[in-house]
């Protein structure tokens, strides 16, 4: 299954800053780790978008909870999971 987590900050831009740079880290490792696909700011400002790979719920509930921004409390999460029935060459 894939999932669209998309996240919504609780805290004002000032604190989001602080964990930011831990936040960047951490999605890093999650490319790498062949999890998540894609990541990027809302156009909003007022969150963001993470776009997985073919996961398990469980590892998408790892995402989220291992997230620095979850776990400094400044973001939450809600996750939609799709079959991905039509999708590009090599997704």
């Amino acid at each position: 299954m894939y999932y669209v987590l998309t996240s919504t900050y609780l805290q004002p831009p000032d604190v989001i800053l602080q964990t930011r740079p831990a936040h960047l880290e951490f999605l890093e490792s999650e490319v790498a780790a062949g999890r998540l696909l894609l990541a990027g700011r809302q156009e909003s400002g007022l969150g963001g978008v993470l776009v997985t790979g073919d996961i398990s719920a469980e590892d998408v509930q790892g995402i989220v909870e291992q997230d620095p921004y979850t776990q400094a409390g400044v973001a939450r999460y809600d996750v939609v999971g799709f079959n991905a029935a039509v999708r590009a060459p090599g997704l």
